[in-house]
């Protein structure tokens, strides 16, 4: 089962490489090699938190714990980059940090199938909505806030994710309709997640939150749909639904 899920993410991350090389084979050297790197860096990092999530569940725990750690630094190095302005906004961000950080941390310890069965649908989303948005994107979503998000890619993401979860069906033990309902809340929420990061960076005027990860934007930046995400089953879990 888990290499035949594996041989899966695999082909997806091949169909996404073409993708990126398409994309940016006429940029500048510049750009192709940072979008390069970022490709390399996300392939290793949903290598790792795959196999420690298959294999070493303990460890996907650990590591849900330093990328919580992590992205606490970053959120509080840019309140003091910028003279701890918007003291209120940044009181109430920590407030839903550690709100989401607690979810997260509840979801690292569930049973892996249904961990590993988020985790994809939520790589899934995040690759393919950046592909379809280079590709298709015309319409920003949230032009003040992230120019980067389009309605096309937000809607190729989502569309991709959801039905992919139906793939992934053996990770879960429910009828394709329930799959389909969950896959689309990880989606929603994760897109929240991420909305809410870029909020964020734009309220204290910066790009990145840290350079930490060759061609992402910091460690919350990459993992802020993920945390979001696994917050929403946490919540399921929580309910008892």
């Amino acid at each position: 089962m888990i290499l035949t899920i594996y041989i899966i993410i695999l082909s997806y991350f091949i169909l996404g490489g073409i993708s990126f090389y398409l994309i940016y084979r006429n940029k500048d050297t510049q750009t192709a090699l940072k979008n390069r790197d970022k490709f390399i860096s996300y392939f290793i990092i949903i290598n790792t938190i795959f196999f420690s999530i298959v294999f070493y569940p303990i460890i996907f725990h650990y590591l849900a714990l330093l990328i919580i750690l992590v992205g606490l630094m970053e959120v509080v190095k840019l309140f003091r980059q910028s003279g701890y302005a918007n003291r209120g906004f940044f009181i109430f961000s920590i407030f839903v940090f550690i709100l989401l950080s607690g979810g997260f941390i509840c979801f690292s310890r569930m049973e892996k199938t249904l961990v590993l069965f988020t985790f994809l649908v939520l790589s899934i989303f995040d690759a393919f909505s950046q592909i379809c948005g280079q590709l298709m994107g015309k319409h920003k979503i949230f032009p003040s806030i992230s120019p980067g998000k389009t309605v096309e890619g937000l809607i190729g993401g989502a569309l991709i994710a959801i039905a992919s979860s139906l793939l992934l069906g053996e990770l879960n033990v429910m009828d394709n309709i329930h799959t389909l309902l969950l896959a689309s809340g990880i989606v929603v929420f994760a897109f929240a997640g991420d909305t809410v990061t870029s909020l964020y960076k734009r309220k204290y005027r910066v790009k990145d939150f840290s350079n930490l990860i060759p061609g992402h934007g910091g460690f919350l930046d990459r993992f802020d749909s993920l945390i979001a995400g696994a917050t929403f089953i946490a919540i399921l879990d929580f309910a008892g639904i």
